[in-house]
């Protein structure tokens, strides 16, 4: 059995400062590219293998998700199987792309479904402890398109925390819309670029939180009376004029004023090249720039400078399983 899923694009949280009894909420968008493909067969031990394709993602933390995911979902279901999962497309994992929500539901998606078990997408986050914070990955995994997400319920005994550290259930979808076919996303990462994630992740929200209610405000006025009524309209101006007051507010704010100044050149560099919508992903380094245009100039002025960069579009479905 096979399931086969893409990364995502998280473009800001709505809440961090929690004063009106709710934190967190997310806004992202699913991709068409790149892909996570995950094969699953039973055998008489264990073990993950790689096609010929996959590249040099960091092996060993994808090994570490997908086993600790098998085992989760078995000690849910009460079996003991053994499977040789073959992951046959990958992305790399802290790119600001979301890989690690996705292998976790994938590959408890995979086992539970070759056991005869349909398990609701947000249970399944809940076994494989994702979506405590943001919804986005949860949501784009079995719905696709644009998500918001409502957040949470305020626990005074948590704070603010991401994902991989936090208890909280998975939020609330309150939005989704499909994405334009019309727009293009571009996709572009520098190399060799320190990422976020692990204690530094948890310290950056435990210092820079809570943010300014003030930014609070702004952000859920924009997404509710600019970015979603532009999706609807497909204006890609009011679209493109959201996300990028967004991007200059509240925790996103911080997650930008922490990157490598190679990253702000790129952000930089799409702005030269009069894309409307410009952006960081997640806590980066992989920037988007949106698009209705042309883009065949643009991605090889991007490429020169030295950047990987990827065309894709959003993608307005979810996982996909096949026998």
């Amino acid at each position: 059995m096979q399931i086969e899923t893409s990364a995502r694009l998280h473009l800001s949280l709505i809440d961090l400062n929690g004063s009106m009894g709710r934190v967190d909420g997310g806004i992202g968008i699913t991709l068409d590219e790149p892909k996570l493909v995950l094969e699953a067969q039973k055998s008489s031990n264990t073990s993950v293998i790689y096609s010929d394709n996959c590249g040099s993602t960091d092996r060993g933390e994808s090994n570490s998700k997908i086993l600790y995911a098998n085992m989760q979902i078995q000690d849910y279901l009460g079996i003991s199987e053994n499977y040789t999962f073959r992951v046959k497309s990958i992305y790399p994992a802290h790119q600001g792309l979301g890989l690690g929500t996705q292998l976790l539901l994938s590959t408890a998606k995979l086992v539970a479904s070759m056991n005869n078990y349909d398990i609701d997408v947000c249970n399944l986050a809940t076994i494989t402890h994702r979506g405590s914070t943001s919804g986005i990955g949860v949501h784009s995994f079995n719905n696709g398109g644009i998500i918001i997400d409502g957040g949470h319920k305020k626990n005074a005994s948590e704070g603010f925390l991401p994902s991989s550290a936090s208890s909280m259930l998975p939020p609330p979808l309150i939005a989704r819309y499909d994405f334009p076919k019309d727009w293009s996303i571009l996709l572009v990462t520098p190399d060799n670029i320190n990422t976020v994630h692990g204690k530094q992740e948890v310290d950056i929200f435990q210092k820079n939180t809570p943010i300014s209610m003030g930014d609070v405000d702004r952000i859920s006025y924009l997404t509710l009376m600019k970015l979603m009524p532009s999706v609807i309209e497909e204006n890609i101006d009011d679209f493109a004029s959201a996300v990028n007051n967004i991007q200059q507010l509240g925790f996103k704010k911080v997650e930008c004023s922490l990157q490598e100044n190679t990253v702000k050149n790129v952000l930089d560099d799409l702005k030269c090249e009069a894309i409307p919508c410009v952006g960081m992903s997640s806590f980066g380094p992989t920037c988007f720039g949106i698009t209705d245009g042309s883009t065949r100039t643009t991605i090889k002025n991007l490429e020169d400078k030295g950047y990987n960069v990827i065309k894709t579009h959003g993608k307005n479905y979810g996982a996909i399983i096949k026998d």
